[in-house]
């Protein structure tokens, strides 16, 4: 599993963050895009053409969505950003003025980080702290294996040590849960099983059996262009949520789900790699499941290094090739893929190795 932050340093960020950042309704013609020494600043200006806030820098994940909404394809977005920020000015101001809409934008630190539909229904990572972290204080020796806040993304990984089972002989794996959630509308809240392998801190993320409740509630609407978001917490009608929440939590960690995902991986300790071609097998299983050339060859290095030529084997050279990421996102993509691998469907399975006998 890759190494994060610790709980303390995460509840600590989590609290600046909670003071340092602000949420605005506002009308896209109220919105300016300028450039700034070929840097776009975003401009959110009043009926007299003046500022309402500091100009914001813009944040990748912004850019995106507000590429997207206006329907620039990317590729030409990140070109007009990269050489011509006059003309993706023009482009974006044309547009927001031509087809007004309310919008809603997150911000923090000087920066726009979010550009995001007035459906959008915040639930922030100081909500999903207070309701979960309790909880977890409540399992005996439970601790907090990585946790980590990136630009788009919180993650809690927790590992409960009391419930442990072995695949094979001195292959111990332990139960746990990673609790994730995106203020910026890059995904739901999401609780999800996951099980930690000792023998290499390998953590394997179980992709079908998540809860989840997505950022969409009802429209807000002003007959104002420009409303400052208060930093309410979850409101009342949320209270449903906040319970299936922490039931969720309490029932990740659970011994019959663990069981049957161990007994899943002592499944696929028995299936054997085609190994007149193990390149191949790593090649067809990585264009699979979305992972990319060079991506593939880390995990052929760490399947040859680790010799396990199984279905088992080629899932944890995924996760264990996750650490090597440096990308925390991405990391825990492949903790997730590494299942996928792990259980997929002796179809496919069959296909991969038919490819790589015919191959060879």
């Amino acid at each position: 599993m890759k190494t994060g932050r610790t709980i303390q340093e995460i509840g600590a960020e989590i609290m600046r963050q909670s003071q340092a950042k602000e949420d605005y309704l506002v009308n896209t013609n109220s919105i300016v895009m300028e450039d700034w020494d070929g840097k776009p600043m975003l401009h959110l200006r009043g009926g007299d053409g003046l500022d309402l806030i500091e100009p914001l820098e813009i944040q990748q994940t912004a850019h995106r969505q507000i590429g997207d909404y206006l329907g620039i394809p990317r590729k030409y977005y990140d070109r007009m950003m990269d050489s011509d920020v006059g003309l993706l000015s023009y482009n974006v101001n044309r547009w927001f003025q031509r087809e007004p809409e309310q919008r809603m934008i997150r911000t923090m630190d000087g920066r726009a980080r979010a550009f995001l539909s007035n459906r959008y229904r915040r639930i922030d990572n100081l909500d999903i702290a207070r309701v979960t972290l309790p909880i977890i204080g409540e399992m005996p020796e439970a601790r907090y294996e990585s946790c980590q806040l990136t630009e788009d993304y919180l993650y809690i990984k927790v590992v409960n040590p009391r419930l442990t089972a072995e695949v094979t002989p001195g292959d111990i794996v332990q139960a746990g849960i990673i609790i994730s959630n995106s203020e910026t509308g890059q995904g739901s809240v999401c609780v999800q099983p996951l099980v930690y392998r000792l023998v290499c801190s390998n953590g394997m993320v179980v992709n079908d059996a998540k809860t989840r409740r997505t950022h969409l509630g009802r429209a807000s609407n002003t007959e104002e262009d420009f409303v400052i978001y208060s930093q309410e917490t979850l409101a009342a009608d949320d209270k449903a949520f906040i319970l299936k929440l922490q039931d969720t939590v309490r029932a990740a960690i659970n011994e019959v789900q663990f069981a049957q995902v161990v007994d899943k991986m002592r499944e696929s300790k028995g299936i054997k790699l085609n190994t007149a071609n193990i390149p191949s097998v790593v090649k067809m299983a990585s264009a699979s499941f979305g992972i990319t050339e060079a991506e593939s060859e880390g995990v052929f290095r760490h399947l040859i290094q680790d010799a396990d030529y199984t279905l088992f084997g080629l899932a944890n050279a995924v996760t264990r090739y996750s650490q090597d990421v440096e990308n925390y996102d991405r990391a825990t993509k492949l903790e997730e893929i590494g299942y996928s691998v792990m259980t997929m469907s002796p179809e496919l399975f069959r296909r991969i190795n038919q490819v790589t006998s015919m191959a060879a």
